[in-house]
């Protein structure tokens, strides 16, 4: 019998108490799972498409295209799960969510035309909640103090997912580029029939919205609320600023290390695993030593200045074909990642008030999702049609009109730490 009530380990008298020990460990094996089936595919990504690319000039153009429509789909659906869920409760939208997942991940395996590859990515897209889903259980279930503490520890997961899931994809790839999609198949499946069976509901009855009304379900509705609160628009801006180009490099850094390399996908997966392993330590051991020297305003900027220099390191690539450079690049953006995200996380939450945590930091993932609509799109025509170099050229000026918004920023940000010691 599955577990479909809510369960009373989760709510006591209608105050939440944090998920019992079953629910709480199918939380984290799913982020992992999750984590892990989005990024096993990433180095064989470009090896399936091309068979199925008659102008190979237009690969780069093509995986472009593929990382873009996963990013359209997900933003439009984006809104409708979380009103669904509200309505209907976690539990089987999460459901759904993963099994379009699987659907997806299936479809992308399966291949046989360049037209399925781009509806498995739309499916996956559509059911792209999994994460925001799984946030907002933990926010039904646990208590306000104790939330962040989950949050950091499902960043931690998807930090170690975005380490093993590429290069366990690059080694199984030695047996077939789809074998990587048909294991994020099998991880998938997995956290269905398992969530199917044990995963109780988390939003009790009294607690859920009694009817959903087209403006929540509008995505242009989210994004004119956070551009209404004056203090946010430079950093929302700076935020789109850097998302840009990470959505570039995200995109394209497998095809450029193919062309000017010519390396394998067992050889791009440590590629990924090296951002991994270095976000996690900045983030887990040296960001918190870190922001109490420096402040978040500093640390910002300074991640940025470390975020194009990596730039300007893969784009050398290009034009001087270097082992070095691709690995040195990639560390080097892993520092200013693990520098930029937490502090940028904490000035957002600093500039909002406590009424406005909800849309701001919601708001901010769609401004992301928005990036990586237009990033790969933008990266891989400029790949194609101009120089291998170009994008990342481009996504240096990304990023320094991104430390001009932060700057511009700066006195509103002041103002409200100024506030918060007061």
């Amino acid at each position: 019998m599955h577990s479909s009530d809510v369960s009373e380990t989760i709510t006591v008298q209608g105050r939440s108490t944090g998920p019992d020990r079953k629910t709480f460990a199918f939380l984290v094996v799913t982020v992992l799972l999750s984590s892990l089936g989005g990024t096993i595919f990433l180095p064989v990504m470009p090896f399936i498409a091309q068979e199925y690319t008659r102008n190979q000039g237009d690969l780069a153009l093509v995986v472009g295209w593929l990382v873009t429509i996963y990013s359209i789909f997900q933003l439009l659906a984006a809104p409708t799960l979380g009103a669904l869920s509200d309505h209907f409760g976690r539990r089987p939208l999460l459901l759904i969510c993963l099994i379009g997942s699987a659907i997806g991940y299936a479809l992308f395996g399966i291949g046989g035309a360049l037209w399925v590859l781009f509806l498995s990515r739309a499916i996956d897209g559509l059911t792209g909640g999994n994460f925001s889903i799984l946030f907002a259980y933990i926010g039904d279930t646990a208590p306000a103090e104790e939330r962040g503490k989950y949050f950091g520890l499902f960043g931690a997961l998807s930090g170690a997912g975005f380490i093993v899931g590429p290069a366990i994809g690059g080694f199984a790839s030695e047996l077939g580029y789809a074998v990587p999609v048909y294991i994020a198949f099998g991880l998938t499946v997995v956290s269905v029939v398992w969530g199917y069976f044990y995963l109780p509901e988390s939003l009790s009855k009294e607690h859920r919205s009694e009817q959903i009304t087209l403006p929540q379900l509008n995505p242009l509705t989210q994004f004119r609320k956070l551009f209404a609160i004056v203090q946010l628009r430079w950093l929302l801006l700076a935020i789109f600023l850097f998302a840009l180009p990470f959505a570039i490099m995200q995109a394209n850094i497998a095809v450029l290390v193919k062309d000017s390399l010519n390396w394998n996908a067992d050889t791009i997966g440590p590629i990924f695993s090296v951002v991994g392993v270095v976000d996690i330590l900045m983030q887990g051991v040296l960001i918190g030593r870190l922001l109490p020297m420096f402040g978040e305003i500093k640390l910002t900027v300074g991640g940025l200045v470390c975020v194009a220099g990596a730039y300007l390191l893969l784009g050398v690539i290009a034009l001087i074909p270097s082992p070095l450079l691709v690995f040195g690049g990639v560390a080097l953006f892993a520092v200013g990642t693990g520098l930029l995200e937490p502090s940028l996380s904490g000035l957002l939450s600093r500039a909002a008030g406590p009424r406005q945590q909800g849309i701001v930091q919601g708001g901010s993932q769609s401004i992301q999702s928005l990036a990586m609509i237009i990033g790969p799109l933008l990266g891989g025509i400029l790949y194609t049609q101009i120089n291998h170099a170009v994008p990342y050229w481009v996504g240096i000026g990304f990023v320094a009109l991104a430390i001009i918004a932060t700057f511009l920023a700066t006195p509103v940000l002041r103002a409200n730490q100024a506030a918060d010691q007061a």
